[in-house]
């Protein structure tokens, strides 16, 4: 198989937008506040969002199944206060549900948590607790930057975001660390505040020792981890500086990153540098960077090519592809093997 981790659902039916925009409105008038009963969403309507865009890529570049979660930008957390983000996660996380009931062998749903800015990460047990019990979630994506670009949060290694982390290693779940869009003009949402808080992520978990209370907890970092393979020889510097292990042992037992990363040259930089069994195979097709590439006739997001491309072994390529996603997605291993797969 080949299993793609990161994936959104950024071609959702304009009626879901539409309705965001009434309940963004109604922030200065709550008397006009949308019932989520209001949006209402047809089967075919769905399926065809999902036949005409994500499945058709995914045929054509032989994936057989995405890891599906809301789509990133649209999360938007530092939106409104918790009520808003609790209302407008759990209709995003249910769309996902349905898709995944509709293509129960293409799509594994990952949730969006009800963040808001200021407020105690526990109030997103519920929903994170919600979606694993009643929609199969075999994943979460946390955002580190609830604020959308301002960083008012503490760092990942902050005691606040334990219930999170708790559930996470009772589920045995992982988390994608994945912001949203930013609200800081100084930020580009995905050139830039993407990217940066990808490199945060990490430096965070460098400076601390989160994984001596969660030794099983699970993070994968997207886009290729942000700056951290290029600046692999500066992490593990100031590694040394801190007093810490050596990053294999004091971060990669429990941090996993992507290959949504866009080229060649940084694709083989990635699994150079990174070992292997880190590595998980991943495209976010219809994302940030949806345009074909010049240079190869091919689209930008078409990583299955880089990887193939990349000089990996046989076991190494089938470890990216698959076995990788298996072992750290392991609530989605657990169902496969179900079904014989």
């Amino acid at each position: 198989m080949i299993i793609d981790c990161h994936g959104h659902y950024t071609t959702a039916p304009g009626a879901l937008e539409f309705w965001r925009n009434r309940q963004i409105a109604a922030l200065d008038d709550p008397s006009a506040t949308p019932s989520p009963a209001d949006l209402v969403i047809g089967d075919d309507e769905l399926r065809a969002s999902i036949e005409d865009n994500q499945l058709r890529l995914m045929d054509e570049r032989g994936i057989d199944l995405t890891v599906f979660s809301p789509r990133a930008s649209f999360m938007a957390h530092h939106i409104g206060d918790f009520q808003t983000s609790a209302t407008w996660a759990a209709i995003c996380n249910e769309l996902c549900y349905r898709v995944g009931e509709m293509f129960p062998d293409r799509f594994a749903v990952a949730a969006m948590l009800p963040q808001s800015p200021g407020v105690d990460p526990a109030t997103c047990v519920p929903e994170l607790v919600r979606c694993v019990e009643e929609y199969g979630a075999v994943a979460l994506n946390l955002n580190p930057d609830p604020s959308g670009g301002h960083w008012t949060s503490p760092p990942l290694t902050d005691r606040s975001w334990y219930p999170i982390y708790e559930k996470m290693v009772e589920y045995d779940i992982p988390a994608m660390v994945h912001v949203s869009t930013s609200c800081n003009p100084a930020f580009h949402t995905t050139g830039a505040h993407y990217l940066n808080a990808d490199t945060t992520a990490f430096m965070q978990l460098l400076q601390g020792d989160l994984f001596a209370d969660f030794p099983t907890l699970k993070f994968v970092l997207p886009h290729g981890g942000g700056a951290v393979p290029y600046h692999w020889g500066r992490f593990r510097g100031l590694a040394m500086a801190l007093k810490k292990p050596e990053l294999e042992e004091h971060l990669l037992h429990n941090v996993f990153f992507d290959t949504c990363v866009y080229h060649q040259p940084g694709i083989d930089l990635l699994l150079n540098v990174i070992p292997v069994r880190n590595v998980l195979f991943a495209s976010e097709m219809i994302g940030a960077v949806r345009d074909i590439d010049p240079r190869t006739g091919h689209y930008f997001d078409d990583t299955r090519r880089y990887v193939e491309a990349a000089g990996l072994s046989g076991d190494d390529l089938s470890a990216v592809l698959e076995h990788n996603a298996r072992a750290v997605y392991s609530r989605l291993g657990a169902r496969l093997a179900e079904r014989s797969r």
